[in-house]
């Protein structure tokens, strides 16, 4: 007797239109989904970031601070109203959304042209870290924010050849307050840096073609990234901070441009070039769909606290998804 046949992907919860340019950035916002009134945040090739209201389906308002050039990362702060927006134009913009308003109240100017993305360490502190690429086209730059004071330069050994970080990701365990920084580079490997020291405590090769994103589960000292190539790697860290690849999984096309673990970290969703969503449940790597309803490459995905799934297009379109539930 036939096995039975796989049911079929789910279509898409709903769809957002209206960016009128390839979506490149997707973040949701915790704390309006704490209010009840879920806000997703989209970031376009055109330089504006959509603020999407969830409850109506529609832009609630929209934010132009790069002067026509594509944003490629978003993210709020813990506290209060305060989003992060980067775009090709050099700057990182500080925007204040509280009572209504959207104001650029500061800025960072960045002093690489390249894809990477930058990452913050925030707790519940007034003060919190940023980690942005840095002046040399192999640095990281590490800042004490909001005073842009410069904590320190984060650059690999002139005979390492890694070649430009392409996606970053500080974090802190929660047995030490040490920053770290995990970094994915332009030659397929990811290393881990101590900040405080400014030393690379790990590195290891994961993959031939750079390293195109990159997600951490600190609770599981395990990570995940994807590249240019058809190999997603899941490496680990021991307790002496040494990396480890624990395995790899071949896609069937080339190309990941961004990967995320949703946050009670059962399943990892994967934004491809080949147009699709892959998700997979995150301890076995099994596959468990393969979304095809985009018409272009997929260039980013987000997971909501609820565990709605966001996908961006270089179609133009939003795709929302619900699947496999938290418990």
């Amino acid at each position: 007797m036939a096995a039975p046949c796989p049911p079929p992907p789910p279509d898409p919860q709903f769809v957002l239109r209206g960016t009128q340019s390839p979506v490149h950035a997707l973040h949701f916002w915790k704390g309006a989904q704490a209010q009840g009134h879920p806000v997703l945040f989209s970031g376009s090739q055109s330089g504006l970031v959509h603020v999407w209201s969830l409850q109506t389906r529609r832009t609630v308002t929209t934010l132009d601070g790069h002067g026509g050039q594509c944003v490629t990362w978003l993210q709020t702060l813990p506290q209060g109203h305060q989003l992060l927006s980067q775009g090709r134009d050099l700057k990182l913009c500080l925007w204040d959304l509280a009572e209504g308003r959207n104001a650029v109240v500061d800025s960072v100017r960045l002093e690489s042209v390249g894809f990477c993305r930058s990452s913050i360490l925030a707790g519940g502190q007034p003060r919190w870290m940023l980690a942005v690429p840095g002046k040399g086209s192999d640095e990281v730059q590490i800042l004490e924010m909001p005073s842009k004071t410069s904590v320190c330069a984060l650059k690999p050994k002139a005979d390492a050849k890694l070649g430009m970080p392409m996606c970053l990701r500080l974090w802190q365990a929660d047995c030490n307050p040490r920053p770290l920084l995990l970094a994915g580079y332009e030659d397929g490997s990811v290393a881990l840096w101590d900040v405080s020291e400014q030393k690379v405590c790990s590195h290891i090769a994961c993959h031939e073609e750079p390293v195109m994103d990159l997600d951490f589960d600190s609770q599981k000292a395990r990570g995940i990234s994807g590249s240019a190539g058809k190999v997603l790697a899941v490496w680990s860290l021991d307790g002496q901070q040494a990396l480890q690849v624990r395995g790899t999984h071949e896609l069937t096309n080339p190309g990941i441009a961004e990967i995320t673990i949703r946050p009670d970290r059962k399943i990892l969703a994967t934004a491809g070039w080949d147009h699709r969503i892959r998700v997979f449940h995150w301890r076995t790597m099994q596959p468990l769909a393969v979304l095809a309803f985009h018409s272009a490459a997929i260039q980013c995905v987000a997971f909501a606290a609820d565990g709605l799934l966001a996908a961006g297009s270089k179609d133009q379109r939003i795709s929302l998804w619900s699947l496999y539930p938290p418990a």
